[in-house]
C-alpha cells in the first residue's frame, strides 16, 4: 500500500507547485479586498452591487477554465471540461447551503448590514476546512482505489435523503450548528448583543465573544456538512485535487453574492431538491462504475478490474448536470407562478 504525503498531492498529474501558489495567492488577494471593503462600509448590500460582484466572480471562473484549456497542453481541453463540470456542480449544490445560511442568520437575528461580513468570514472558514477535507480525500483515493465505492454509495444515499426531505420536509425548528453553538456558550464567555463589526468585546474586565463571531463559526462549520456530499461529487468528475480545490473555491467565492441575489427567489425553487438529488445520484453511479474499472477488492470479480462496466465521459456528465438544472429551475418557476395565479383567483 502506497501512502501519499500531503506535499506529493501538489504534484499529482498536470498541476505543479506554481499552479497551486498562484491560485492560493489569487484567492487570498480577492478575499482580502472583499473583507476590507466590507469593513469600510456599513451599507446594506444592494441587488445591483451583488449582481455586479457575482458577474465578476463568474467571469473569473470562466477565464480560469479557459486558461486551463489553453495552457495545459493536449490535456487542457479535457481538464477544462472537468473544471467547469465541477464548478457548476458545486455552485448548484451551494444553493442548498443558502437555505441553511438563511436559517442561521434569522435565528441569530443578524442585522442586514452585518450579514454580508458574517457570510464572507464564514465562507473563509469554510474554504480552509474544505481544503483540509479535499487533501484527506485525495490521499485516501491515491492509497485506496476502493474509496470510490464509498463515495459513490454515499452520494446515492444522500440523493435518496434529499428526495425524502423534499417529499416530507423536516418540521423541526432546531438551527443548524445548534450543538456547536451550545458548546461555544459553555466553553467561552459570550454576549447576546451585537457590537457592530466587533467579534469580541470586553465587559467587566472579561473578553467575550459576540454573536457575529458565533454566526461566522456556525456558517463555516455547517458548510463542512454540505462538503460531505459536494466534494465526493466533484471527485466523481475529476481525480485532480487541484480542480477539486479550484471548483470549490470559485463556487464559494461567489456564494455571498448569490445569497443576496437569490434571497427572494429561493422559495420559488420548489423542485430544487429533486434536481440536486438527480445530479448526486448520477455522479454516484459514475463513481461506482469508475471504481469497478479500478477494482482491487477480492470479493468483486476476483479482485480484477471490471472492464465491461461502461465509462461515462465528462461531456455526458456536464450535459446531464446542465439539463437537470435547467429543467428543475424552469419547472419550479412555472409551478410557482401557476400556484400564485390559483391563489389570486381563489381570493
Amino acid at each position: 500500500m502506497h501512502i501519499v504525503a500531503p506535499f506529493d498531492l501538489l504534484k499529482i498529474a498536470h498541476f505543479n507547485l506554481d499552479s497551486w501558489v498562484w491560485v492560493v495567492a489569487g484567492i487570498i488577494v480577492i478575499l482580502a479586498i472583499d473583507l476590507i471593503s466590507q469593513l469600510r462600509s456599513d451599507k446594506e448590500p444592494s441587488l445591483r452591487s451583488a449582481a455586479i460582484q457575482m458577474s465578476i466572480y463568474v467571469s473569473l471562473a470562466i477565464a480560469f477554465g479557459v486558461h486551463i484549456a489553453l495552457d495545459y497542453g493536449v490535456d487542457g481541453p479535457e481538464l477544462s471540461k472537468q473544471f467547469f463540470a465541477g464548478y457548476i456542480t458545486e455552485l448548484s449544490l451551494s444553493v442548498d447551503n443558502l437555505f441553511v445560511f438563511m436559517v442561521i442568520l434569522a435565528n441569530f437575528k443578524v442585522p442586514r448590514r452585518l450579514q454580508s461580513q458574517a457570510l464572507l468570514v464564514g465562507i473563509v472558514i469554510a474554504l480552509v476546512l474544505r481544503a483540509i477535507f479535499i487533501a484527506v480525500g485525495a490521499a485516501a483515493i491515491e492509497a485506496f482505489s476502493w474509496v470510490f465505492f464509498i463515495f459513490g454509495a454515499f452520494l446515492l444515499w444522500t440523493a435518496w435523503g434529499i428526495i425524502k426531505d423534499a417529499i416530507t420536509p423536516d418540521t423541526e425548528d432546531d438551527a443548524p450548528g445548534g450543538k456547536l453553538m451550545e458548546f461555544m456558550r459553555k466553553r467561552f464567555n459570550t454576549v447576546d448583543e451585537f457590537h457592530g463589526h466587533k467579534l469580541t468585546v470586553k465587559i467587566d474586565g472579561r473578553r467575550a465573544i459576540t454573536p457575529l463571531m458565533m454566526v461566522m463559526v456556525a456558517i463555516g462549520f455547517t458548510d463542512v456538512l454540505f462538503a460531505l456530499d459536494s466534494i465526493p461529487a466533484v471527485y466523481g468528475l475529476t481525480n485532480e485535487p487541484f480542480i477539486v480545490v479550484t471548483a470549490n473555491a470559485f463556487a464559494l467565492l461567489g456564494l455571498r453574492q448569490l445569497y443576496f441575489l437569490l434571497a427572494g427567489l429561493m422559495e420559488r425553487l420548489k423542485y430544487l431538491g429533486f434536481g440536486l438529488s438527480v445530479i448526486l445520484a448520477w455522479i454516484g453511479v459514475k463513481l461506482i462504475l469508475h471504481a469497478l474499472h479500478e477494482n482491487e477488492l477480492p470479493f468483486i470479480n476476483g479482485g480484477k478490474p471490471v472492464k465491461e462496466a461502461p465509462e461515462i465521459s465528462i461531456e455526458v456528465s456536464l450535459g446531464v448536470i446542465l439539463i437537470t438544472l435547467i429543467v428543475t429551475i424552469v419547472v419550479s418557476l412555472l409551478s410557482t407562478a401557476r400556484d400564485k395565479r390559483k391563489e389570486e383567483e381563489h381570493n
